[in-house]
């Protein structure tokens, strides 16, 4: 497996790598705008909220592989960009009480904030790939996109309780 991994690395040259990688991220952005907004439809649970971190930390099996791994100053580096984004996502993201059910209230901002995460991770692309390889960067990315949605995630899921709890007292 480590050799297949290391041939996709050495056989295909690294500008097909990153618009490959850049076309996978745009896709999963639109797929992320889309079940956001029919998550909005649905009552928000605490299983919604905390399943998608836990599922997205299998993604560091990459790691396992030598193209993928990543220097630890580069390690906090993307994590602590992730973590500054995050930012962005916990401001916007609100709940709202209706008929004794929480919501997700649909933000207009979620998918401009997408659109400019992608126009950043494209620019970083461009500009790393010609000092960083290309699976180190992806390992770097993927850092960044945890530390992005883990520390979202969580304020989401505090958010959450506290309306939940706000709704129990009342009742």
């Amino acid at each position: 497996m480590n050799d297949f991994i290391n041939g996709i690395f050495t056989d295909i040259p690294a500008p097909i790598l990153i618009i490959g990688s850049t076309v996978i991220f745009a896709m999963a952005g639109l797929g992320a705008v889309i079940m956001r907004s029919r998550a909005s439809n649905r009552p928000a649970s605490a299983k919604k909220i905390i399943l998608p971190p836990v599922m997205m930390s299998t993604g560091a099996l990459m790691f396992l592989f030598e193209p993928f791994r990543v220097a630890w100053p580069h390690v906090f580096e993307a994590l602590a960009v992730g973590a500054l984004f995050s930012i962005l996502l916990i401001r916007t993201s609100r709940f709202e009480e209706s008929g004794g059910e929480i919501y997700l209230k649909p933000s207009k901002a979620f998918i401009f904030i997408l659109a400019g995460l992608l126009i950043l991770r494209v620019a970083g692309k461009l500009v790393l790939s010609s000092t960083i390889d290309v699976g180190e960067l992806a390992g770097m990315f993927f850092l960044l996109a945890f530390g992005m949605i883990l520390p979202w995630r969580i304020a989401m899921y505090l958010k959450y309780r506290k309306l939940q709890s706000r709704i129990g007292a009342a009742a």
